[in-house]
């Protein structure tokens, strides 16, 4: 990570999101403390939602797709018993059904749940049909196709059941609605669900117990006045360590300057075919390889700041 005026800032930024903002409006916050000229965050929070979401700096929103495409973990707590029209508390009420089922009931129907599944998104939402998202033809009453998804629920786990509320914690693959699942669960039980409370805990290898809030950061600014902006470089991580899953390869200097200047290099060892970690002999990431043949190494996605520290 390298900071150049506090403006040109390469790595990661694990910010635990309050409710009641978009997921683009805590990005555009987080810009303004640190100073950010380029920055991404990595998958839409909706607003009732908390919890983490990394916003990547700089030359990381090179590889933010990396952490799009990981599993997510959430704790959501839901209400039995009324269906909204968003599938959470922020929608109007479209109807209240009795609740009229049983722990072994509730148990069976939690399995339909777990492993593989079709989804179909909540009509409130950010995916785009013709060049526009769904909530934006929602909002307008217009009803329009809305394409279904396999996604994978690795973990499904009962934490809380009394009367109206439920608490589940849910361990998924990209791409999966919460919301989605609750709406479903409440048809499955006949009594209609919506979700009340939202807050992801983990993404990849990255935990909730990491992230930082506005009022800490705001607590800092106020603690640390014109040191503040030093102080904010030790909040900021490698971008390798998005890569975690990544099998990493320590190269040369001339290796380096081989990759560098986009010409392959034969490695000494047998490697299968896949994506790398390229590392300079101090540790220091430079970017993604690929291994062909099992032994060449093929430049695949750089870095574009000096990295030969």
């Amino acid at each position: 990570m390298f900071f150049n005026k506090m403006r040109n800032v390469h790595g990661i930024f694990l910010l635990d999101k309050p409710t009641g903002i978009s997921s683009n409006q805590a990005l555009q916050l987080t810009k303004k403390f640190f100073y950010i000229k380029k920055a991404g965050h990595t998958g839409s929070l909706d607003p009732l939602a908390t919890g983490l979401l990394p916003i990547c700096f700089g030359e990381a929103t090179k590889f933010s797709k990396y952490l799009i495409q990981a599993n997510k973990k959430y704790r959501v707590i839901a209400k039995l018993g009324e269906n909204t029209s968003t599938a959470d508390s922020d929608g109007f009420v479209e109807k209240i059904c009795k609740i009229n089922f049983d722990s072994d009931f509730y148990e069976s129907v939690l399995d339909n749940f777990r492993g593989e599944i079709v989804q179909v998104p909540p009509i409130y939402s950010a995916i785009k049909y013709k060049g526009q998202p769904l909530y934006k033809y929602a909002r307008k009453g217009i009803s329009v196709p809305i394409k279904s998804r396999v996604i994978n629920v690795y973990q499904l786990n009962n934490i809380y059941r009394k009367e109206k509320i439920i608490e589940l914690e849910i361990l998924c693959s990209s791409g999966t609605y919460i919301r989605s699942i609750i709406r479903d669960l409440g048809k499955l039980l006949k009594c209609g669900a919506h979700v009340i409370f939202l807050r992801r805990i983990q993404i990849s290898s990255y935990s909730i117990n990491q992230s930082i809030t506005f009022d800490q950061l705001n607590f800092l600014q106020q603690k640390y006045k014109k040191d503040f902006l030093h102080k904010l470089k030790n909040l900021i991580i490698p971008i390798h360590s998005m890569l975690s899953t990544f099998q990493k390869v320590f190269l040369s200097k001339d290796e380096h300057l081989r990759i560098k200047n986009g010409q392959s290099i034969k490695l000494f060892k047998n490697l299968k075919s896949c994506l790398v970690c390229m590392m300079n002999k101090k540790g220091v990431f430079f970017g993604l390889g690929k291994i062909k043949k099992n032994k060449y190494l093929f430049p695949y996605r750089l870095m574009n700041f000096h990295t030969s520290k």
